[in-house]
Parts: C-alpha cells; sequence; structure tokens
C-alpha cells in the first residue's frame, strides 16, 4: 500500500509518518512539496505519487489570523480537501482527513456525539466544516477523524507556549470557562494506525471502507479547562518553582475568534468499534517523560 501524507512538518504529520511506517510505503510531503492554496499543484503531487490512501492532518489552524484571511483558510481547509477527494476517486483511493471540535457551537450541555448538527461560530470551524462535507460528498471511502485541543513537543501548541511561559513568568491569567480533552497528537497517529490496521487486516478491505466510512471523535479522555491543563503542565516541569494560575472568564481575555466553552466529545463510536482512548493525564505524563 503506498500511503500519502500532508503536511509531514505539523504535530500531527509528523507522527503519522511514524505511526504508519510498517502499513505500506509512505510518502510524506511538506508545504514546499505540496502547498494545500495550489489546488492545481494538489493534483499533480497526486497523480505523480498515485496512493492508495491519502492522509490529509495538514491544514490551516491559526485560529484568530483566519478571521482576517478567510478566503485563505476556506482553499486550505475547505476546497483542497475536496481536490484531493476528487483525485483519490480517479485513483481508487481512500481517505483520512482529520477535523476538529471547532465545528461545534460549545452550547450544548455533555459531549458532542457524531450525530449532533455542527454550527461553527469561527471562520476556522466553518472552514474545517467545509472539508467535512467535500470529503463525504465526493463518494470516496473515507474516515474523518474530529479530535481536539491538539498538543505536542514540536509545532505551535498550548503544551509549548505554558513551557516558555513557565520559565519567564511568576503569575499567567488562563481561561478557566473552556472545556476540553487535550490530546496529544501521538494519540492521534497511534489511533490512526490502529484502526487502519483493522481495515487491512480484514479479509474484505473494500467491504471494510464501505462498512466503516464515516465520522469518528478520537480526542483524549476526561475532561479539563485550559487552567487546569496549565496546571498540569507545571505539576510535571522539572522546575522548583512554577508559576501560579489564575483562573479566568474569557471574556476577560478577548480575542478575534470566538472559542466553543464545551469542546467535549464523546468518543464512544471509536472505543467501541476499534481501539480505547488514553486518558488525557496520562498521555500527557507520557508526553513530558
Amino acid at each position: 500500500m503506498k500511503i500519502l501524507i500532508t503536511g509531514k512538518t505539523g504535530q500531527v504529520g509528523y507522527e503519522l509518518e511514524r505511526s504508519l511506517q510498517s502499513l505500506g510505503t509512505v510518502a510524506s510531503v511538506d508545504r514546499k512539496q505540496m502547498d494545500l492554496s495550489d489546488l492545481s499543484r494538489i493534483r499533480q503531487v497526486i497523480r505523480d505519487i498515485k496512493p492508495d490512501l491519502i492522509v490529509n492532518p495538514a491544514a490551516y489552524t491559526a485560529v484568530d489570523k483566519a478571521e482576517e484571511e478567510p478566503d485563505v483558510a476556506m482553499r486550505i481547509n475547505g476546497e483542497a480537501v475536496g481536490v484531493m477527494a476528487e483525485e483519490a476517486k480517479l485513483l481508487n483511493a481512500k481517505f483520512i482527513h482529520y477535523s476538529t471540535d471547532y465545528v461545534f457551537d460549545g452550547t450544548k450541555i455533555g459531549s458532542y456525539v457524531e450525530e449532533d448538527i455542527p454550527n461553527p461560530i469561527n471562520i476556522y470551524g466553518k472552514t474545517k466544516l467545509a472539508g467535512e462535507r467535500a470529503l463525504q460528498d465526493s463518494g470516496v471511502p473515507h474516515l474523518i477523524f474530529r479530535t481536539s485541543w491538539v498538543y505536542g513537543t514540536r509545532g505551535k501548541n498550548f503544551l509549548l507556549t505554558m513551557l516558555r511561559l513557565g520559565k519567564e513568568k511568576k503569575e499567567l491569567r488562563i481561561v478557566s470557562d473552556q472545556i476540553g480533552g487535550p490530546t496529544w497528537c501521538r494519540t492521534i497517529s497511534d489511533t490512526t494506525a490502529n484502526v487502519l490496521v483493522h481495515a487491512y487486516a480484514s479479509k474484505t478491505p473494500e467491504e471494510w471502507w464501505e462498512k466503516n466510512s464515516g465520522i469518528y471523535h478520537l480526542a483524549a479522555q476526561g475532561q479539563t479547562s485550559w487552567a487546569g491543563f496549565a496546571d498540569a503542565i507545571f505539576s510535571r516541569m522539572n522546575s522548583e518553582t512554577s508559576p501560579i494560575v489564575h483562573p479566568i472568564f474569557t471574556k476577560e481575555y478577548p480575542l478575534p475568534a470566538q472559542r466553543p466553552a464545551n469542546s467535549l466529545l464523546d468518543c464512544q463510536r471509536i472505543k467501541t468499534k476499534f481501539c480505547a482512548l488514553p486518558k488525557w493525564d496520562d498521555a500527557l505524563d507520557l508526553c513530558m517523560m
């Protein structure tokens, strides 16, 4: 099996390249090789590689900047996914795509299930939802993994920001009225590999894809707030002194893009069909070892 992975320098793409190595021949590309804002380039690269499976973690993820660049964000998160899906269909390839809790408005009491109606409240969420629907409408066998609060040891994310600020500041004001499940990027990549093992260990992989195509929530289990996540990070730092975290309300830290207050994803579907998912604080322990 030939696997094309986009965004190989991103936190999820980097881990996917490691996790999927044993499943086939992996061709990983970065933005220089396949810029998702260049739709013709996307077609050319896919036609040159001729993958059996496209795995797309690449995205426009600058949530606040997306408010200023909605067209660019839509081209990368929405239109590009549609183009990749069109090319996958021509090759009879399969497609794995990653989406976000931000497709929801965050007003639900309790965790979101896959059947809940999306209602994004920022440009980033709207563009990611457009990507989901473009893939669903293409007719290509696919898996869409919605995840939340992704972090790791590469790129830009909350963990790395806190590790930096923890060395610079004695006190920090962190939002406490947004809740979610912080998800280590390696949890995402390893779970993806686990699901693919199910697919290609099947006696009839084509039927497996037909039966199992759809949306799955993939996030670490349990919940916390951004302030709680920060406290957990600082408690694991190898430092004699950690900053004091002062919980604040979202309205005290205004940003260009509105965030959902509730980002909790119900992952029962993926757990029942394929594999267990770690608790968020257990995964954080492993990440920070």
